[in-house]
């Protein structure tokens, strides 16, 4: 499998230059796969499970498309830039929606496929601070410390509307290094993204805070070049069906319900956030397509 590393933009015009050369041979072999990104330099929990939503998909669909991996070294704005220009080597991305996003000229598939719980944010904070995490009950409480996120996440955007402090990386790696150091004191994560990311013992010094929870309504969505209408369409269809047949619940369920077990709240302890950067067009009125905090999977 042919590794790309994209990261310099600079580079860019040269590594497009064999892309549009290839001409119909290229536009053909893309026709025929469905091409998702794998990134090198942050590691994506989620893409085992994404690359079986689109096979469950394309199968509600009869569609035959191979699915194919393209290793990228990018960072995740880069890519949704490349993937709405149209010259990016990938079909879709998978990412939180927003109103930005959604205007990009990229087609988003409006199906929820983590039932919102990219929403669900755990905060991994220093070990030996655990106890003062156990006390924290409100808002108020929390907008007297600072949170670490990524510079281009929405996440950023959706914290400070609602009146917390956030302190800002480009690193991914470097948010933990900046908690650690004390830079920051906290570090708000995905239920499905924490555990793998303190997996095999990472990062000793950092713990998550017991039973405390930040949530606001989020979606992750299915993110398709403007050049493959056709797979955006087969992709909405699909999942449809299956969420009409059960067996996107069902597929959710076997990733995630252990998950959702593994990390209970009580209601007292979930501070609810409003989200500014949800599209009016999210079917949030869909209850059948969104799990809430103790809610059974």
């Amino acid at each position: 499998m042919p590794r790309l590393t994209l990261s310099n933009p600079g580079r860019r015009p040269l590594l497009g230059l064999p892309l549009l050369l290839a001409g119909p041979a290229l536009r053909a072999q893309a026709d025929e796969s469905v091409r998702l990104p794998r990134h090198i330099s942050m590691p994506d929990p989620q893409l085992g499970y994404v690359r079986r939503v689109v096979e469950l998909a394309l199968s509600h669909v009869g569609s035959r498309l191979e699915i194919r991996h393209v290793d990228l070294d990018m960072t995740q704005g880069r890519t949704l830039i490349e993937l709405a220009a149209g010259h990016s080597p990938v079909d879709l991305m998978w990412t939180m929606t927003d109103i930005q996003r959604e205007g990009s000229g990229l087609l988003p598939v409006r199906i929820p496929i983590d039932r919102g719980l990219l929403g669900w944010r755990l905060l991994l904070v220093r070990r030996g601070e655990l106890a003062q995490w156990q006390r924290v009950r409100s808002l108020d409480e929390l907008r007297q410390r600072l949170a670490g996120q990524g510079h281009d996440w929405p996440d950023t955007t959706i914290l400070r509307a609602n009146g917390l402090q956030v302190g800002t990386s480009s690193v991914y790696e470097a948010l933990f290094r900046m908690l650690a150091a004390r830079r920051i004191d906290y570090f708000p994560r995905s239920i499905l993204e924490i555990d793998a990311e303190l997996a095999g013992g990472r990062h000793p010094e950092l713990a998550v805070a017991p039973g405390l929870m930040l949530h606001y309504p989020a979606a992750a969505y299915l993110f398709v070049s403007p050049t493959r209408p056709e797979l955006a369409a087969e992709l909405k269809a699909g999942l449809e069906a299956a969420i009409a047949a059960g067996s996107f619940q069902r597929l959710h369920r076997e990733f995630y319900g252990g998950l959702v077990k593994a990390h209970p709240v009580s209601p007292s302890r979930v501070l609810r956030l409003s989200n500014p950067l949800l599209p009016p067009e999210t079917p949030v009125q869909r209850r059948e397509l969104w799990l809430q905090p103790g809610e059974a999977p």
